[in-house]
């Protein structure tokens, strides 16, 4: 194996049933209907599933919404966007974090 992940492993996530299927056969009905058109569009929900994939940093689901988008007609610009958003939300939310160290750095410095 030349990863850490196996890219094969992809290829088994629906075998997660096989220690708990009940768990496993509510999360897919979940899922399955979280990622059905709604409110959004299916393009809509791969979209934004590829830039959560990047800020949680799973290889697993990047290279199953790459290929996702893709196949819903995105275009490389609009998922590079995506995870640009993905990289902004993440370091505005380490950012924002600061606040809580500068408050303690106040309070210890008084």
């Amino acid at each position: 194996m030349a990863t850490y992940y196996n890219p094969d492993d992809l290829k088994k996530f629906g075998k997660i049933a096989e220690f708990q299927p009940e768990f496993a056969e509510k999360f897919f009905s979940y899922y399955g209907a979280v990622f059905a058109e709604g409110a959004l569009t299916a393009r809509e929900k791969s979209l934004i599933a590829l830039a959560v994939s990047h800020a949680v940093q799973c290889p697993y689901c990047i290279d199953a919404y790459t290929s996702d988008t893709l196949e819903k007609g995105c275009t490389e610009p609009e998922m590079m966007e995506a995870v640009h958003v993905a990289a902004a939300i993440r370091g505005g939310a380490t950012l924002v974090h600061g606040v809580q160290m500068m408050n303690k750095v106040k309070e210890l410095s008084m």
